[in-house]
Parts: structure tokens; sequence; C-alpha cells
């Protein structure tokens, strides 16, 4: 299973802190947003590489960041060859990118799909054992007790077994309190359905486009994460991410 990392986006909402720095190397502690995030994927067994799409922008600062790592699984920098916010190709686009790229050795499993701008409390190790149990392709979910924040989300409906009945996204009248982070995993049997997403109507700006659109094309269950994350959007959330996790 390879572990695609979504980032190359051009964090508009940092300023100058990522004008010219890509958001998920900004250090918390003495560690990185994303290298926070790759600690605990790395471990997993089922994950054979971790191929991390970014822009021309910024791609020579991953690669150089990734030429100092030392994970167990290799590390790929992809660039999808966009310069600007305003030519960015789109989330599901740049993983269309890396499945449309030969080899595809790695995808017997399938993909696992993130984003890497969270801070994690949970392993990714319970959301792949779930998706091996389940037999299908899966997205992950929380509760959210706010109305004015699953109306800037994606909203699920979920049955007793946690299949997923529907999926909404930025709903004014969310049918329920499920929101969905964007991290997920597509089942090799579903990628074909991934790979051609697009092309049949599926809006391609963010990683959550692709999950609704899945939702309705195959079966899919939903895992509700069994800890927090913490979502850095903004300066405000940086920093208060650096002074909460980063001692």
């Amino acid at each position: 299973m390879k572990n695609i990392i979504l980032a190359a986006g051009y964090a508009t909402r940092l300023g100058e802190l990522t004008k010219n720095f890509p958001k998920p190397l900004l250090k918390i502690g003495n560690n990185t947003i994303l290298g926070r995030m790759l600690d605990d994927i790395d471990t997993i067994d089922d994950i054979t590489e971790h191929i991390i799409v970014t822009n021309h922008k910024f791609a020579p600062i991953f690669k150089q960041w990734a030429a100092e790592q030392h994970y167990s699984k290799p590390i790929t920098i992809v660039d999808d060859g966009t310069e600007t916010n305003e030519t960015r190709l789109g989330a599901v686009n740049d993983l269309l990118l890396v499945l449309n790229t030969p080899p595809k050795q790695g995808e017997s499993e399938g993909v696992l799909v993130v984003a890497a701008d969270n801070l994690l409390f949970f392993s990714f190790q319970e959301f792949v054992d779930f998706a091996k149990a389940k037999g299908t392709s899966c997205i992950m979910c929380h509760e959210q007790p706010s109305i004015e924040k699953l109306q800037r989300t994606g909203v699920v409906e979920l049955d007793a077994n946690n299949k997923v009945l529907g999926m909404e996204e930025k709903p004014q009248v969310p049918k329920s309190h499920w929101a969905v982070p964007p991290f997920y995993i597509y089942l090799k049997k579903d990628l074909d359905l991934v790979r051609h997403s697009v092309e049949n109507g599926c809006g391609k700006d963010a990683p959550g486009n692709l999950a609704h659109y899945m939702v309705e094309h195959t079966t899919m269950h939903a895992w509700p994460m069994s800890a927090g994350r913490f979502d850095i959007g903004s300066l405000d959330t940086y920093y208060e991410a650096v002074e909460k996790y980063g001692k």
C-alpha cells in the first residue's frame, strides 16, 4: 500500500510564513508537521512507499528535506508543475498524477491518501486495520457538535456497521454530526473509479470531492477516529500548535 501525501497547496492563509516555504515542513518543536505524521505511518507494515505530491515552487525544498530523512520506507517527491495558487491542479488531480504514473507497484492493497497539515493523536495503523476488516475503501469521521463547523466540511450518514449511507459537502442543514477529515483508504478494486473520477464529473479542488464521488459509486465505510486531531489552517492555529505541542 502506497502512502500518498497531498502537499501541493500554497497555504495562502499563513501569509509570509508560507510564501516561499511549504506548510507541511513548518516546525512543531523539534519535528515538522509532516515528520510527525510520517513517524507513525512509516511503522505500518502494509505501507511500502511514501509519495509526496507538491508543486514546482516547493519541490526542491521537499527533495532536500527527504534526502535528510531516515525512514524505513522510501520517499518519492512528485512535482505537479504548478507555481502559483491560481494555477494549482487541485488535490484530486494531484492524486491522479500519482495513480496514472507508472510503475504501479505497491497498489496490491490500495493507497492511503492523507493531507499533510494536521497533528494527529492516534495511529493510522488503526485505520488500515479497519479497512482490511471491512474489505472496502474507507474514510475517517469524527463527531462534530458545532453546526457552523459542519457547514464548512464533509458530513456523512452511517448505518450501525459504519457503512456510509451518504455524504454531503458543506451542507447548510447537516444530516448528522459525523464530519470527515482529509484521510482516506482506496482499495485496489476501486482505483479505476478513482482514476476516471474527474472525467466523470468529480470535483478536483479538494480531496473531499473525491470521497463524495466515491461514496456515490462504491461501498465505503467510515472509521470513527479513536482520538483527536489538530488542523493547522491559519497563522493563529499554527502558533497555537507550537505553543501546545511543541514543548
